[in-house]
């Protein structure tokens, strides 16, 4: 059963996590030189792409779908097959699937875009991309739910 209030929340503190990214990509850009911030900004908002892709095509299923052997997660939710607006059986049992799915998004979001602090300046762009989809494959950081 769906619960409205539990609901709201989940979706008001998606926003906020998801607010987070643009905010850290600002944040970062005050902290390089002038020749910089344009492209330090482009990372977070490139990996913020990226990872929403990613999450969707095969992230979510992986760190969450049905388990295989209790370490990864099946492909039964791949390109979010099966996710819907009806609760999860294992998952937020009163928010719509959805719902918990993209809240789980916005940490895999800011999960990657965080370390970019570290590497700007020190990256290729390129480069900035493969090492986030390589973060999100199996064997990765996935789970950080």
């Amino acid at each position: 059963m769906i619960n409205s209030g539990d609901t709201a929340w989940l979706l008001i503190s998606t926003a906020l996590v998801m607010l987070m990214t643009p905010a850290l990509a600002f944040f970062y850009g005050g902290m390089v030189r002038r020749k910089n911030i344009l492209s330090t900004i482009m990372m977070s908002f490139a990996i913020l792409a990226l990872v929403s892709v990613l999450w969707i095509i095969y992230g979510y299923s992986i760190s969450f779908g049905p388990d295989r052997g209790g370490i990864i997660g099946a492909l039964d939710w791949i390109g979010l097959t099966g996710v819907g607006q009806a609760p999860s059986s294992v998952y937020a049992t009163t928010v719509p699937h959805l719902a918990f799915m993209i809240f789980q998004a916005a940490f895999a979001i800011i999960t990657v875009a965080l370390w970019t602090g570290a590497v700007v300046e020190r990256i290729k762009f390129g480069a900035l991309l493969v090492l986030g989809t390589l973060w999100l494959l199996p064997g990765g950081s996935l789970g950080m739910g």
